[in-house]
């Protein structure tokens, strides 16, 4: 019961954290891919993009390892799928429902769209560099 209580209390501060996050990056006004990815993504994916964060214990599906995407697809880095994940597309939020869709989060943050859209490529460029086979 300890565990379990720990693992709540764990991802209420894990969420927390994002919304204090969302609200720090509008101060910010991040756009450089691997500073939105330490602010929002190392949490649960780990500094190093394998799934290893400090939140990542206390969530039900483990985190994706996101260097992997590329050797998971064929070696082709997987943008367009990445790209309707990240902006809550057809396909569940990033695979789980506990991981929040960044891109109405980044839309949020500025009322120019071509801002959320630069952050999302930002993103993806950077989880692009990070592929490892």
């Amino acid at each position: 019961m300890k565990i379990i209580l720990c693992a709540v209390v764990f991802a209420l501060a894990a969420l927390a954290q994002t919304k204090l996050e969302v609200e720090g990056a509008h101060e910010k006004g991040l756009t450089k891919g691997s500073d939105l990815y330490h602010e929002y993504c190392a949490t649960c994916h780990g500094k190093d993009g394998k799934g290893s964060g400090p939140a990542a214990a206390a969530l039900k599906t483990t985190p994706a390892d996101l260097t992997q995407l590329a050797a998971k697809n064929g070696g082709k880095f997987p943008v367009g799928t990445l790209r309707l994940t990240l902006g809550g597309g057809s396909t569940p939020a990033h695979g789980s429902t506990e991981m929040p869709v960044w891109g109405p989060i980044f839309r949020a943050m500025a009322p120019n769209t071509s801002i959320a859209k630069l952050r999302a490529d930002n993103l993806l460029r950077y989880l692009e560099s990070i592929q490892q086979k």
